[in-house]
């Protein structure tokens, strides 16, 4: 799939905050990297922003501030309202947002192994190689 949007791809870079789901701690998060770049043949470098600064994230930044002046103190008592609200998000210099509501089901506890870490084709950056990272698809 990826090579039908952006043809000749070979790499992809993902910023991402330091906690959460997608934090620079998190195993699972690295074994589905690892998953993806073995899918697309793409190698993904991650970069981190260091603990206490997703301000720094200047898209989440950008969106939440519309989406919070959209919501103009609006109950958000239903997923429905949720998603009609980020999707009616729009800005006058024409950023609009896409938004629906995901209702898979999703594994909880999912416990990842030392070997599936250790198989992690993962190349840590000379700089804070716990925040930046590349991990290559496998052979």
């Amino acid at each position: 799939m990826v090579e039908q949007f952006y043809p000749g791809a070979k790499e992809l870079l993902i910023t991402a905050d330091g906690g959460g789901s997608n934090g620079s701690r998190v195993k699972l998060w690295k074994v589905e990297l690892q998953k993806l770049a073995n899918e697309t043949g793409l190698s993904i470098t991650v970069c981190h922003f260091p603990p206490g600064t997703s301000k720094w994230n200047k898209i989440e930044r950008r969106l939440f501030s519309y989406i919070n002046l959209n919501c103009r103190g609006r109950p958000l008592i239903s997923h429905e309202i949720i998603v009609n609200l980020i999707a009616s998000t729009t800005t006058a210099k024409g950023l609009k947002v896409n938004c629906e509501l995901d209702r898979n089901k999703y594994p909880k506890g999912i416990k990842v192994t030392d070997d599936e870490m250790n198989s992690i084709n993962i190349v840590r950056n000379n700089f804070h190689g716990e925040w930046n990272y590349t991990i290559m698809p496998q052979k």
